[in-house]
Formats: structure tokens, C-alpha cells, sequence
């Protein structure tokens, strides 16, 4: 009997249809936080999520690797050409990049930046913090690697494009969170990273051309470097990337975005 019962329980697990949730690693703590509640709340369906970049989960889903493309961004004229056009758009919560330096510099007085200076810095016309008025210590630029929804949108908006030279860069990391890692573990550093991975107080949230990032100035559109945060499937979604998206969108997951740091709809 109990083995009986030991095998019933077995197919029954076996049965969960798996959503593949991979891209953006803005998006990865809001979408893992989700998944544990999504998880937790039904039997049907079983949520696996995994980072690698915007780009990456777009990739995914078109060649039908994952089920959810996590994304920063929207998708490309590229990446349509490459792919095809059945991608499919859905908005899950507000996000802003925010410029953020070393606690250090921060309490030095390096509080507000202006775009044009940050783009001095990230061209590598300013490398040393006293040409701000901070110390006479020379910068560490941190940045984000290609295929980055964060990447493209810093560089859109302040480089002016995409491909622009950025030879002021130290260091280029993998994920917003190795970007808080590098401003934690130096004194002199400057990144740029996702809204809900600078509310702990331990990387300096700079004000930009007069606009500090908040709730409302990324909502209102006030704040330059807002955006939109979304769950692409490429044509129809399963019936599972289906429930997941409609449970994200719908009042729990929209608290649980607000709960861990990012902008509900």
C-alpha cells in the first residue's frame, strides 16, 4: 500500500507541466520571488528560473528553450529579423537604472551627477573623482556586458548609442548583482545598476541632472533612465507561462514586485 501511495505521489509530481523562466537579471529577483509563491500556491505547474541577460532569455524563448524571456527592455528590430515576429509582450513592473558610486565617494559628496558628466566618465574623460570635487583618487567604471538589457539602456540614454566607445570602463561584470559587488568592494567606483538593488543603503543612489530615482520620478517618467520590465513568450504561451504571466500581473505578484523593490503597475 504505502509503495502504492509512494507511486501515486511520484506521477503526480512528475505531471507538473515545467515553465523555463530565463533573461534579465533586473528582472530575476522580482521573477524567483514570484516563483516561490506562484510554486507554492498550485500543483499544476512548476517554475524554474534562471538569469543570463535580457538578450539570452529572448534567444531562449525563440528557439524554444525556455518558455518566458525575462527582459529589460523590448525586443529589438534585430532580434525580430533574426527570429521572427511572434513575440509576445507582456509588462510586469516599472524599473529604473540608477547611477551608484562607492559608499565612500558617496559620503565625500559625490551625490548628483550629470548626464554629460557621466558620459565624460564612461568615454574616459574624467578618471579621477577630485575633477567632481571629490577625492584625488582615481575611478573604478564599472559596466555592464553586451546583450544587457541595462547595458543597452544606459547606453541609448547616455552614451547616445549602443555602440558607442566606452574606454573609461575598468571592469565589465554579468549581472546587476556583480555590479553592487564591485561598488561595495571598492572605495572609488561608479556603476550603474537596476532600481532594487540600491535600497539596502550600501551603494550611493546618485541624483541625475537634478532627479533623484524614486517610485514616483521613475513612474512619472521624470526620472530619464525609467523603464518598463516585461515576461515575452514567443507565440502562443503554454498553459503554464500562461498562468505564471496572469498570476505576476494580477494583485499577489504585483505585491510581491512592490515588496521587493520594484514599481507595480
Amino acid at each position: 500500500m504505502a509503495l502504492i501511495i509512494g507511486a501515486v505521489g511520484a506521477s503526480a509530481v512528475m505531471a507538473k507541466e515545467t515553465v523555463s523562466v530565463s533573461g534579465s537579471t533586473t528582472v530575476l529577483p522580482l521573477a524567483e520571488a514570484g516563483a516561490e509563491a506562484f510554486n507554492g500556491a498550485q500543483s499544476d505547474y512548476q517554475v524554474l528560473v534562471t538569469g543570463g541577460g535580457t538578450g539570452v532569455g529572448i534567444k531562449n524563448i525563440a528557439e524554444g528553450t525556455s518558455n518566458i524571456a525575462m527582459a529589460s527592455r523590448e525586443v529589438t528590430s534585430d532580434e525580430k529579423s533574426k527570429f521572427g515576429d511572434k513575440f509576445r509582450e507582456n509588462m510586469v513592473a516599472y524599473d529604473g537604472i540608477v547611477i551608484a558610486v562607492s559608499k565612500q565617494i558617496y559620503d565625500a559628496g559625490i551625490t548628483s551627477l550629470a548626464k554629460e558628466q557621466v558620459k565624460k566618465i564612461y568615454s574616459g574623460e574624467i578618471t579621477n573623482w577630485k575633477e567632481l570635487g571629490g577625492p584625488d583618487k582615481e575611478m573604478l567604471v564599472v559596466a555592464r556586458e553586451q546583450g544587457s538589457g541595462t547595458r543597452d539602456t544606459f547606453m541609448e540614454e547616455i552614451m547616445l548609442s549602443k555602440t558607442a566607445e566606452t574606454p573609461g570602463v575598468n571592469t565589465v561584470t554579468s549581472s546587476n548583482a556583480e555590479v553592487r559587488t564591485a561598488l561595495i568592494g571598492s572605495e572609488v567606483a561608479i556603476g550603474y545598476l537596476g532600481f532594487s538593488y540600491v535600497h539596502d543603503g550600501s551603494v550611493g543612489a546618485i541624483t541625475l541632472d537634478g532627479v533623484k530615482p524614486t517610485v514616483e520620478t521613475i513612474k512619472d517618467g521624470s526620472y530619464e533612465l525609467g523603464r518598463k520590465l516585461y515576461f515575452y513568450t514567443f507565440g502562443d504561451a503554454s498553459p503554464g507561462a500562461e498562468a505564471f504571466i496572469k498570476f505576476m500581473t494580477g494583485p499577489e505578484g504585483q505585491k510581491i514586485a512592490e515588496e521587493n523593490g520594484f514599481i507595480p503597475l
